[in-house]
């Protein structure tokens, strides 16, 4: 599996992939590149540490005390980034590396998170019902229709927190290259939970973007879908090949750059 490289030339890509980031998702065919192939590391080594319920979280909001502090359109902004990293890998014919993402919304060790989000029209069930199907063993095609309505829930989430975009996409940023940092040592996924939450968060901090609707957000816009698009259009599965570490730091610093100008 190949990477997105971190930088396309030209007004005329630009253009091409602001109009896909209006209408595609994340699973559309980005521009790949070939770059020198590094070694693999084992997918067993790959997953150490991340369980289900009882799974580690090595990232920068694990403990419960940060969530307990978090605002709670950050805290639906994290979440929202499990989730999207679980849909695309059930989709992407993993669900075992799916679960622990998609346990953020029902799990009680991720309880955290959750306070305070029912009122935002969070529902449970939705999740629930998810949940059982990957314990079951189905298929995303056989519950697409589940899928599609977790992904809407959280999508009303995050209208209804009613944050700040620009300071929800800024937190995104930081979360999303710590947790890239944390995945990707050496030149290869180290820790597969943490690169795939660091997707999650790239496609949140997109979609956010996608809804601020103006011409001054349009750069922005770009920026993040090239960043999303550094990750395999497969999806963010364990035994990818992964951006550098640097790549990845340098288009998030261009996010950022785009952001500052909409504060």
């Amino acid at each position: 599996m190949t990477y997105t490289p971190k930088r396309w030339i030209g007004l005329g890509l630009g253009a091409a992939l602001l109009g896909s980031a209006a209408c595609g998702g994340p699973g559309d065919a980005p521009v790949k590149a070939d770059p020198p192939a590094p070694k693999l590391a084992d997918a067993p080594a790959s997953m150490a540490g991340e369980g289900g319920e009882g799974g580690g979280e090595g990232g920068a909001m694990a403990g419960h005390a940060d969530m307990q502090t978090l605002p709670v359109d950050k805290r639906v902004a994290f979440m929202s980034g499990h989730v999207a990293a679980g849909l695309a890998l059930y989709r992407a014919g993993a669900p075992d590396q799916a679960a622990r993402h998609l346990l953020h919304p029902v799990s009680e060790t991720h309880a955290a998170e959750r306070a305070g989000i029912d009122a935002l029209g969070f529902d449970a069930a939705i999740f629930e019902n998810v949940s059982a199907a990957l314990d079951a063993g189905k298929s995303a095609d056989e519950i697409a229709p589940q899928l599609d309505a977790a992904e809407a829930n959280i999508s009303l989430l995050q209208q209804n927190a009613n944050g700040d975009p620009v300071g929800q996409i800024d937190f995104l940023m930081d979360t999303c290259l710590e947790e890239y940092t944390i995945g990707v040592v050496n030149g290869v996924i180290d820790n597969a939970g943490e690169y795939q939450d660091a997707y999650g968060f790239s496609v949140v901090a997109r979609d956010i973007a996608k809804r601020l609707g103006t011409p001054e957000s349009e750069p922005l816009v770009l920026e993040l879908e090239l960043l999303v698009r550094m990750w395999p259009s497969e999806g963010p599965l364990a035994d990818s090949i992964p951006a550098p570490v640097s790549e990845i730091a340098a288009q998030v610093s261009r996010v950022k750059l785009e952001l500052s100008g909409l504060g």
